[in-house]
Order: C-alpha cells, then structure tokens, then sequence
C-alpha cells in the first residue's frame, strides 16, 4: 500500500460499522478479545500517556451482578425524574440487564490520570482532564473498528458514567480508575441499517465558521 492511500477494506471498515445490540450466545475467545484491545492501545494519546485501563468481563457471574447493581442505580435515577417504579424496571430490565446479562462479553474502559500532567489551577486541570477523556474515546473508536474488522458485534455504552461507584465497588477498581464506558461485543446477530448523517456542509466549514 501506498503512503497516503487507504485501502477499500479499511474504507468499508469504517462505512460499514454500526453498533450491535443484540448476539449470538456463541462464545468469544479471549485470544480474539485480547487482539482487539491490543489494536485499541494503537490509539493517540495525549503525552502518549495511554491513560486507558481496560476490565473484561467473560464471567457470567460477573456480568449478571455487574447488570443487577447498575439496574438499580437506574431504576434510582429514573425513580428520581418522576418515572413510576413498574415502569422504570421495565425500562432497565429490556435496556440494561439484558444487554448486559445476555452479551457474551463486556469491556469496561477506564481512565487513569496516574501519567498524565498535573497541575495547580483549575484550567489547566480541566484541560488535562478533558485530554484524558479523549485519548480513552480514541482507544475505544479503535476497539469498535478492529472489532467490525474481526466479524463482531460492538455497541458503545456510556452508562458507566452515572454510576462509577457502582461500577468500581463490583470490579474491585482501584480508587484511581474513572469508569468511562462499556463497549458490548459479541457476534451480531441482527442487521442494523445506517443511521442518517448531517451532511458536510452542517458540520464542516473552512478558516472561519461564517
């Protein structure tokens, strides 16, 4: 291949992606799962600091308590904006249980600030922060693609988010480790068309927006 030239699988690979929510219950091996977490950490990152930590869970046990803790953190949150009991279960129980429960695998990604930069004002903490944030979202971008690639079934999930506590205490993290997301993987086993996309004239302008 050519410098500066993109081959048509890697162009398809990126058209073609779209996020799974349902699988086969067919098994993934780790050596699979492993290859696709070793293309995420190809990913930039700010100061090459890889401040990415990634938990992966195969064990059902693990994921069916991981799905019940995070349940009734929604159910909380749901039940605190005025959503009734009954049907905030039913909400969790089709959106969060199952997808966790029945996906054969599920990665938690985490950010560590442990090597990245600090400092001693606010803004620059922000940005550090927010740098970090973005250079998990980069491994996580590479994950999905090499996932695709591979013939898998991948759906980004940011429900970690509201919940890191919750997250933390069943994963046994470390203190440091932010929960940032959960990708479910496994293979597809339904056809997801493409979502509609802004055109580029709405989200792309050159050397000023006007």
């Amino acid at each position: 291949m050519k410098l500066g030239v993109v081959s048509l699988d890697g162009l398809q690979v990126l058209l073609s992606r779209r996020s799974i929510r349902k699988f086969k219950p067919s098994k993934l091996s780790r050596e699979l799962v492993l290859k696709i977490i070793d293309l995420g950490r190809w990913a930039p990152s700010a100061h090459n600091a890889q401040p990415w930590r990634f938990v992966i869970i195969d064990d059902e046990r693990v994921k069916k308590k991981l799905a019940v803790e995070m349940g009734k953190a929604w159910v909380s949150d749901l039940l605190k904006n005025g959503v009734f009991r009954d049907v905030a279960e039913e909400i969790v129980k089709t959106k969060s249980w199952e997808r966790i429960a029945k996906a054969p695998v599920i990665i938690i990604a985490c950010l560590t600030l442990e090597e990245m930069h600090q400092y001693s004002d606010q803004r620059r903490k922000k940005a550090e922060y927010i740098m970090g944030v973005q250079s998990v979202a980069a491994a996580l971008q590479n994950i999905l693609l090499a996932a695709h690639y591979h013939g898998l079934g991948a759906c980004w999930i940011c429900a970690p988010l509201f919940c890191q506590d919750v997250v933390r205490s069943v994963l046994q993290l470390p203190e440091e480790f932010e929960p940032q997301a959960m990708i479910i993987l496994g293979y597809p086993d339904e056809e997801v068309h493409p979502p509609p996309r802004k055109s580029l004239r709405e989200i792309a302008n050159f050397n000023s927006w006007l």
